[in-house]
């Protein structure tokens, strides 16, 4: 089944010698758990993903849909004691996201741990006159 909004989990953040489990695989199994009973199980895929690139802000999530905004979220906790509130939050930032039309998620709006973490919110790709024209060839 193909979904039209996806949270993609980077499952490199957080990796270190002591354990064959990253924290991002950790997160990554506590949302597929909690997805499981979630209302959002038809609507929106969880997908692993092997890095995005902000390793310095592990653990990372983002939130992915086209037509919206792409919203990227870093310094997500997933220790013992809070990585299921961390999943809690990251899904209900997701019902919110998939909510909107556009995708913007309100800063007020967001969950307690999701209004900081932020690291970028990336507008949608539109089907622009501008986006299809060949690049500017070098002048002979």
């Amino acid at each position: 089944m193909t979904h039209p909004h996806a949270i993609f989990v980077c499952t490199t953040c957080g990796k270190n010698q002591q354990s064959d489990r990253s924290d991002g695989d950790r997160l990554l199994a506590q949302l597929q758990t909690l997805h499981q009973t979630s209302s959002l199980q038809q609507s929106v895929s969880i997908q692993p993903v092997k890095c995005m690139g902000v390793c310095e802000q592990d653990c990372a999530i983002a939130l992915v849909s086209p037509g919206k905004r792409t919203y990227l979220f870093g310094n997500l906790p997933t220790d013992a004691a809070r990585i299921e509130s961390t999943a809690i939050a990251v899904l209900d930032c997701a019902s919110q996201y998939q909510a909107k039309a556009d995708g913007a998620l309100a800063y007020g709006d967001r969950p307690e741990l999701l209004k900081t973490r932020v690291l970028a919110r990336i507008p949608p790709l539109v089907n622009s006159p501008a986006l299809q024209e060949e690049p500017h060839a070098a002048k002979r």
